[in-house]
């Protein structure tokens, strides 16, 4: 894919994520679906009782349940996107969206959880060959959560 390409993929992924937490914010949830694959692939981190995301994706829970308010929004390649939030010391979440053709596909929430992602190169068999370049290039994002420095949370590393 050509350097143009991908940053065009790269700015509707974003795109989409944004649309998809506007209107959980707002409550026009009639867009939600148009947004994820219908097998949408989801995986949680966190305390149990905290699965606030699926609760609003599958219509479990109101708009006002819990508020999403993103404080970065960050394109990893041409497919993934993360979005952080934080809501003083006890509320820290990461999200992490796979696309394809500008749907949703997967879906990995943690909440209260330090993240470090690290992109893994692939060898000629398909197997894990090495973390790409060196040690500190290798990781693509960690977690930023400005109010929670002096708070110990489990930490996590996402290989992609």
């Amino acid at each position: 894919m050509e350097e143009t390409d991908r940053n065009e993929q790269e700015i509707q992924n974003m795109s989409t994520v944004n649309t998809l937490y506007k209107s959980l914010v707002s409550g026009d949830t009639k867009i939600v679906p148009g947004l994820l694959a219908t097998d949408l692939e989801w995986w949680f981190h966190g305390p149990q009782n905290c699965h606030h995301m699926m609760r609003m994706l599958t219509g479990e829970a109101k708009h006002t349940d819990f508020t999403f308010e993103p404080r970065s929004v960050t394109t990893i390649d041409d497919h993934n996107v993360i979005v952080e939030g934080y809501e003083g010391a006890n509320v820290y979440w990461v999200h992490f969206w796979t696309l394809k053709d500008r749907l949703i596909t997967r879906f990995r929430e943690f909440f209260n959880t330090w993240l470090t992602v690290k992109e893994l190169r692939v060898g000629h068999v398909g197997r894990a060959h090495d973390w790409v370049g060196k040690k500190s290039r290798s990781t693509v994002w960690r977690s930023q959560p400005r109010d929670l420095f002096r708070r110990s949370l489990p930490g996590l590393m996402l290989a992609i």
